[in-house]
């Protein structure tokens, strides 16, 4: 049954970050491409998020940060403060925003030559790549990333509300059938395949907008998923729900603040790979996320 609070009163408050004082932040440039908007010429929050993890791996590898142990998404929150459009430039500025033992906060700046303004935060757990459990960080990565952090920490503790949390209120049900396109090389459903569900289901809602996806067990199979709603005004939760387990992710939708012009960097770094500076780019809540799986 219902406890009698709004949906908006089971997700995670929004609070600001303070900007990193010293570390390596790398930065890297995007065109908004055909392919990547919707009828609308407004960026695709999967497209975004697939532009957020091809600029990470860039920056490891620009650090030369060993393979092994792998990483894999825990969490990815998305502020849409003001959508790209079609063939707008990006900027994206990336850096360690927190470390826990096993696991390390990514952020991401993103920035439109026309306006479009993100901010991104994403929940990496170092697993080994054997046995694909998690691990603690390794001496090199906190070598290259702890100074970012500026010793903050990162939780995992899951935000998104459980269904039971919310039962009572009306949900509907949608099938959700999986692509071959969805998986990526270890057979899973890759991680921005999650938010074209997301997508379906978003647009009503007005921005600026915070959009968190938390992945649980995944999906590792070909079922044909069912996707459960539960929706208010200006507020959303989404499960995945793949078997008789518990949900393999789930997403939510809510208002999101815009901090004021003088929050803002007076200047942003210089692109390219080199770019590993300091400066100040951040000024979104900090996201905690669960390591889960």
């Amino acid at each position: 049954m219902s406890d009698g609070r709004s949906l908006q009163d089971h997700l995670p408050e929004y609070r600001p970050l303070t900007p990193p004082r010293d570390g390596r932040i790398f930065g890297s440039e995007r065109k908004v491409r055909l392919g990547d908007v919707d009828p609308s010429g407004r960026l695709r929050l999967d497209a975004l998020t697939r532009y957020c993890q091809d600029v990470s791996n860039d920056d490891t590898t620009d650090a030369g940060l060993d393979d092994d142990p792998g990483w894999v998404v825990r969490s990815t929150v998305v502020d849409e403060l003001e959508p790209a459009r079609l063939y707008e430039p990006l900027t994206f500025h990336t850096f360690c925003s927190g470390l826990g033992k096993r696991w390390a906060e990514r952020r991401l700046a993103v920035r439109g030559r026309l306006g479009a303004r993100y901010e991104v935060a994403t929940l990496w757990v170092c697993v080994d790549t054997r046995t694909g459990q998690p691990i603690r960080l390794t001496p090199q990565f906190l070598d290259l990333y702890a100074g970012a952090a500026d010793g903050r920490t990162a939780s995992a503790r899951q935000r998104n509300p459980k269904p039971a949390a919310v039962s009572g209120r009306p949900s509907h049900h949608h099938q959700w059938q999986l692509r071959r396109v969805d998986f990526d090389t270890l057979d899973h459903v890759n991680n921005a395949a999650y938010w074209a569900a997301v997508e379906e289901w978003m647009e009503p809602f007005r921005r600026p907008r915070r959009i968190r996806l938390e992945y649980a067990d995944g999906v590792t199979e070909r079922p044909e998923l069912t996707i459960e709603r539960v929706s208010e005004p200006d507020h959303m939760v989404l499960w995945w729900w793949a078997g008789d387990g518990g949900p393999s992710a789930s997403a939510s939708v809510q208002p999101a603040s815009v901090q004021p012009a003088s929050a803002q960097p007076a200047s942003e770094p210089s692109l390219g790979a080199e770019s590993a500076i300091s400066a100040g780019l951040i000024d979104s809540a900090p996201p905690e996320a669960e390591p889960g799986r």
